[in-house]
């Protein structure tokens, strides 16, 4: 009989729990639930719906049953920087802000006068983002000071997931170092820097590797799911997970995992804290086995879901790809621009960009999207050149994973582009590489290499030139 594992992968706007087993030497996957996420307003704020969250897993969970698949093991990542808090009794404080959330606007600045830009990037390797965790615990000791008073524990998304699960609270590495409080060289919470902002380093536990086992369902999951299950750290950070996952024959290699987000990036054993990498605002999150996620994060197909939304819902994204790929437009936005983050209109914030750059100004859903995907592909190109100048090294292939690499457009845009081979696949690199650190600890595979090269044989890549 075969052993299942589960990877509950949840993203910014859907989550899925996919099961997967080994036949005939293949790694083989079936969705077995899927839900809807997103974050909801109420008053000034954006919140995740944590219950809603572990409600869905769980109806995820009694559909395994259901199937008679049941797992041995699973694994839950998310994204990263969002968390709760918790009191003396384990419960929630507050809810869970979302990193879109306005409330970290001139956190980066009140942070300046304490540390230095250039010190903090030196002592942690990541690259300054409004939404960082450490921006959010900012405002937090601003407006509710009260609340991080009472604080006894600080979980990230999948951390607060497993607990509810498990009733077990574990700190995970890859995740942890995207709060930019992580010390790049020790990889262990910064407590001198949680002192120097007014932190309290008391409320962060032991930080684990991917592999560390959390614990079994609590007596009350068991009895509601109807089984009891082993819950496993994999790399709770999606993008920590999809990069496992990356097909590469090659030892070196570059990666865009392309999804909500596009994290373009490289393997390193250790961190580039250089003011030269700062001045390029590339971050260096940890990794699988203490390795180092090298990577800029480009704003990504946030765009094109934000105008298909707005203006296109009864298309699909292979009608939009199409149509964008008759048009000649020239117009590039750059896709990081704040305009970009969170606007009342994706559609018409592209238009004004174009507007005041002097460009051609995009009209219709075909040309809006093709100025989109060209920019993207012109911000890869921007990018793998300045990670060649940071590392030294030459990369004559990307390979693109996620939901992304199914965009065969914006893949053959990326392939002209950069002047690189382009290897499309496989689309499910985050459920993947979560599942494969489950079966290394499951003595499926001897280590991170040998799973590597299973993903190779079990799922097929598509190559542009």
């Amino acid at each position: 009989m075969s052993t299942y594992y589960l990877a509950v992968d949840i993203g910014a706007s859907s989550g899925r729990l996919i099961i997967a087993w080994k036949e005939a030497g293949k790694l083989m996957l079936e969705e077995v639930y899927r839900f809807q996420n997103g974050m909801r307003q109420e008053g000034d704020r954006l919140y995740w719906d944590m219950e809603k969250l572990l409600s869905e897993i769980k109806a995820g969970l009694k559909e395994c049953a259901r199937l008679r698949k049941v797992p041995a093991y699973m694994g839950i990542d998310t994204w990263g920087v969002d968390f709760v808090l918790l009191n003396q009794e384990g419960e929630i404080l507050g809810q869970c802000v979302g990193y879109r959330d306005s409330r970290t606007k001139g956190m980066a600045e009140k942070v300046d006068k304490i540390i230095s830009r250039e010190k903090l990037y030196e002592r942690t390797g990541i690259q300054k983002q409004d939404f960082n965790t450490l921006y959010q615990l900012m405002a937090l000791k601003e407006d509710s000071p009260e609340m991080l008073k009472e604080a006894k524990r600080f979980l990230m998304m999948p951390e607060y997931l497993n607990y509810r699960l498990t009733g077990i609270m574990k700190n995970e590495y890859t995740n942890a170092t995207t709060t930019q409080l992580v010390d790049a060289v020790s990889k262990s919470w910064d407590g001198e820097l949680m002192d120097m902002l007014g932190i309290p380093k008391d409320i962060f536990g032991t930080l684990y590797l991917p592999g560390e086992e959390v614990g079994e369902f609590t007596e009350e999951v068991q009895e509601e799911v109807g089984f009891s299950c082993k819950v496993l750290l994999p790399a709770t950070h999606d993008t920590g997970s999809a990069v496992l996952a990356v097909p590469a024959k090659e030892e070196e290699i570059l990666y865009i995992s392309s999804g909500t987000w596009s994290l373009i990036g490289t393997e390193r054993d250790e961190a580039d804290c250089r003011p030269e990498s700062m001045h390029f605002n590339f971050t260096n999150e940890g990794g699988y086995e203490y390795r180092f996620r090298y990577l800029k994060n480009i704003m990504g197909l946030w765009m094109i879901q934000s105008v298909k939304r707005e203006i296109a819902q009864d298309m699909s994204f292979g009608e939009i790809c199409g149509l964008a790929s008759e048009e000649s437009i020239d117009s590039i936005v750059d896709c990081n621009d704040e305009r970009f983050m969170e606007p009342d209109s994706m559609t018409e914030a592209v238009r004004q960009y174009c507007r005041d750059s002097g460009q051609q100004v995009p009209e219709g859903i075909g040309q809006i999207a093709s100025v989109i995907y060209n920019s993207l592909a012109s911000s890869y190109k921007q990018a793998a050149e300045e990670i060649e100048k940071l590392t030294g090294k030459n990369y004559p292939v990307i390979h693109v994973i996620g939901g992304g690499s199914n965009a065969g457009y914006l893949n053959e845009l990326t392939a002209r582009y950069t002047g690189k081979k382009v290897i499309a696949g496989p689309a499910e690199a985050t459920a993947i590489g979560n599942i494969m650190v489950q079966m290394i600890y499951g003595g499926e595979y001897e280590s991170l290499e040998k799973a590597r090269a299973a993903v190779r044989m079990s799922f097929p890549t598509k190559a542009y030139t």
